[in-house]
């Protein structure tokens, strides 16, 4: 007679072994590539990437995907060539929240040949958030059909 822990081994091995194989097709169960919380760079890819996206732009001077930090140079829009731009994006988390992006910008006019700093509406500011969070919003979703 056989050892009550040897039967329970054998029956385990016997009841493991065949499910071990065992998932769709025989593949092996893939990663969720959509998941919100994204640790191969130090901040959520998606947030990344959709900031990347939305200052494409701009002339960026400073990026750095572990700090989670965009820095773009002064950008003059040819239709309002007497005003110009500089924005900084932190994501700040490695999820995708609302809570994880924040925008800062410098806004200057030019007053007779000389660069003034002049005040950046809020609203601008809100908008570059909303917009960086709608296009990380559409990457995880694409990630998710695809």
């Amino acid at each position: 007679m056989m050892p009550r822990s040897r039967i329970a081994v054998l029956l385990l091995a016997a009841v493991a072994l065949p499910l071990a194989g065992c998932s769709k097709g025989g593949e092996r169960p893939k990663a969720d590539l959509a998941a919100s919380k994204v640790t191969t760079i130090g901040v959520n890819a998606y947030l990344w990437r959709a900031s990347l996206d939305t200052l494409s732009f701009m002339p960026l001077v400073q990026t750095d995907s572990n700090g989670g930090v965009i820095v773009t140079d002064w950008y003059v829009n040819p239709q309002v060539p007497t005003e110009r731009m500089k924005v900084t994006v932190s994501i700040l988390d490695q999820d995708l929240r609302a809570d994880a992006v924040r925008v800062a910008a410098l806004r200057e006019v030019s007053q007779g040949g000389q660069w003034v700093a002049a005040p950046v509406r809020a609203a601008t500011v809100q908008k570059l958030e909303d917009i960086i969070l709608t296009r990380a919003r559409d990457l995880r979703r694409a990630a998710i059909a695809g």
